[in-house]
């Protein structure tokens, strides 16, 4: 893929005027003195900061076939990152304007082949389409109709299943919208949890979930016929365990674990993969401390394998072994502005956190370590030499990615 040519244009998509040059530096030169200074920040397990947005940076979301991140901000764009170039030493992004409005919320469809967005000021979903050009760029075209708007609140998170056959929208109150891909409301979720701080679908697409004022975390099946057709929502389980609301909660990959965050100070793994027809509850696997929870807000993002739990609060992040319930890393003052979005790629090598102008990414040596502990284990216990073969394969890569950023343990 060419993305020189996008690189060398103006964000308009076209070249520099240099007639305008003189008058855009005098504008610049009195802008310059107003503008906030890029907060600064270094560790040794820093792998990239992704810096293009002139604005602070509210939601990312990496696309299912990993090659892509996008980022929006109240500068009134989206950005499209390429994930291959993530350890170069450039970073090379493309730009999608969002007309007279800016998107908060961002979530890239299963193909990749498009996105939404949240308008903050239209309230409603906006969809873009991705072109790909013959010099290997995009084009960006947003569909001539946004969807109606249908929210009374403040949205508190999106989605698109990656089934393709649903999108999910919370709002603040108690609503929850499931929708069908042409903007048609196909059910509406009265979650009863006094208001809502969170709401999200599966991985696999059968469920959505969402937290709030209770100290639970509700999940409903969304429905449908062999044929594709929606059928209906029905309350499948509930997480139960915390003594205060939920702030926030999220799936593993497979989505057979969960993890969930509360204002009790405390962070709980759950085993999902119930049979819930059969009245069979999740089962708690762990539960670990966490007082910041306690005192404000914390977001939480869960590694592919459910093997990490990354927990943010303020401007810093917390690594967990989530099968120990042991903190591992933590970072400080990340960003200029508080932690406003958090997730792992879908590697799970790296976890992304933004919060100002720049995107974090982090090496995840928690992952690796829990891969080293994990393969040893399983390398006592097997018997055929093939599959000794590949367990030591793995147990030596992991072994060597800690080595090479110092943090493998003596």
């Amino acid at each position: 893929m060419t993305w020189a040519f996008l690189i060398g244009q103006r964000a308009n998509g076209f070249p520099p005027d240099k007639s305008l040059r003189s008058k855009k530096q005098k504008q610049h030169q009195r802008i310059h003195k107003e503008k906030p200074q890029q907060h600064n920040f270094t560790h040794r397990l820093l792998a990239a900061t992704l810096k293009s947005h002139s604005g602070n940076i509210s939601c990312m979301d990496f696309s299912s076939n990993g090659k892509y991140l996008a980022t929006c901000a109240d500068d009134r764009t989206v950005r499209i990152w390429s994930t291959k170039d993530f350890l170069q030493r450039e970073h090379r992004s493309m730009r999608a304007n969002v007309e007279l409005d800016h998107a908060i919320l961002v979530r890239f469809s299963p193909d990749c082949r498009a996105f939404i967005v949240w308008l903050a000021n239209g309230d409603t979903l906006r969809v873009f389409k991705m072109t790909k050009r013959e010099d290997g760029g995009y084009t960006f075209t947003a569909t001539p109709e946004d969807f109606p708007k249908k929210h009374k609140a403040a949205i508190v998170n999106i989605g698109i299943a990656d089934t393709g056959k649903f999108i999910m929208t919370a709002s603040s109150d108690t609503t929850i919208l499931i929708w069908n891909l042409k903007g048609h409301v196909l059910s509406t979720i009265n979650t009863n949890q006094m208001h809502n701080t969170f709401a999200a679908i599966s991985p696999c697409s059968r469920f959505v979930a969402s937290c709030g004022f209770t100290p639970d975390v509700k999940v409903w099946e969304v429905c449908f016929g062999k044929k594709g057709d929606f059928q209906e929502v029905v309350r499948a389980f509930e997480l139960k365990g915390h003594s205060a609301a939920v702030h926030f909660f999220a799936f593993s990959n497979d989505s057979r674990r969960m993890a969930s965050v509360s204002k009790d100070g405390t962070w709980k793994l759950w085993d999902t993969d119930v049979e819930y027809k059969k009245q069979q509850d999740p089962y708690l696997l762990r539960t670990g401390r966490f007082e910041e929870a306690s005192t404000m807000p914390c977001r939480l993002a869960l590694s592919p394998d459910a093997q990490v739990l990354a927990l943010a609060s303020g401007s810093s992040i917390h690594l967990y072994n989530s099968r120990r319930g042991e903190k591992e890393e933590c970072f400080e003052q990340v960003h200029g502005e508080c932690i406003s979005d958090l997730s792992f790629d879908v590697t799970g090598r790296l976890l992304a956190s933004c919060g100002d102008r720049a995107v974090r990414l982090f090496h995840n040596t928690p992952g690796y370590r829990a891969v080293v502990e994990e393969m040893q284990g399983l390398l006592k216990r097997s018997s055929s030499e093939s599959t000794r073969q590949r367990l030591q394969q793995q147990l030596t890569q992991a072994q060597e990615a800690l080595k090479s950023l110092g943090a493998l343990k003596k």
